[in-house]
């Protein structure tokens, strides 16, 4: 069975996405790091619809604890393989950058970028071998156009793009395809902190993006329709930027 990673998939923006791959017929692994209760009622709601679906929990940040997960997968199931990779998982530590921490500017960073490269790294092997693959980067509007108090975030995705482009043109041969995703203000675990009712009056559309609506889009990135479509990044903002 052809199978989706969806990093960071427990809740929020990543469980959306696992559960619209769900549907499209791909089964799915479920990565968290730490809450394994929003990870569960993901698996839980994503079997309950029919479709296929597994845990795996690992820190995308840390090297080891990815190859030695994905190896164990890997072993589990021999006949099966992933074809599908989107690289969502992502934390904030927003600060000015004159009060910024050493450890805020590292974690964000560390998950973010070095968890994509760890992965991806892991996970690009068997697309090449096999001559197909799909690699969608959740990015954000933070990357494209930079945010105040977000410095760490800003680098943190604007390199992730950076990465896309470079990657995208290494593997295109191999009929691997590889895009990015940049959401703007979306109603997720990551922007529960934001003043919703004032920043929605930036928006021309008036209104946050829904989970749902960038899971769409992955989808599309995913399936067969979009294999002429490689190193790009595509906004989801509702006309922000």
């Amino acid at each position: 069975m052809n199978y989706a990673l969806v990093t960071g998939g427990s809740r929020g923006i990543g469980a959306a996405i696992a559960r619209r791959l769900a549907a499209a017929g791909l089964g799915v692994i479920v990565n968290y790091r730490s809450n394994a209760e929003a990870a569960r009622a993901t698996a839980d709601a994503i079997a309950a619809e029919g479709g296929t679906v597994c845990l795996l929990p690992f820190d995308v940040a840390d090297e080891a604890a990815v190859d030695s997960a994905l190896e164990a997968w890997e072993d589990a199931h021999p006949d099966d393989r992933i074809t599908v990779l989107v690289n969502n998982a992502g934390i904030r530590r927003d600060n000015l950058m004159i009060f910024m921490q050493t450890d805020e500017w590292h974690r964000v960073i560390d998950t973010t970028l070095n968890g994509f490269f760890y992965v991806t790294r892991r996970v690009l092997k068997g697309m090449l071998t096999k001559r197909f693959g799909r690699i969608i980067n959740i990015a954000s509007l933070s990357g494209l156009k930079g945010m105040p108090g977000q410095a760490n975030y800003s680098a943190a995705k604007a390199a992730l793009i950076g990465a896309t482009k470079a990657l995208a043109q290494e593997v295109a041969p191999r009929k691997v395809t590889v895009n990015a995703v940049a959401p703007g203000f979306i109603r997720s675990d990551m922007t529960h902190d934001l003043d919703e009712n004032t920043l929605r009056k930036l928006v021309p559309a008036g209104r946050f993006g829904d989970p749902e609506e960038v899971a769409a889009l992955v989808a599309f990135l995913a399936s067969d329709d979009a294999a002429y479509i490689t190193g790009e990044t595509i906004s989801i903002n509702g006309g922000l930027y």
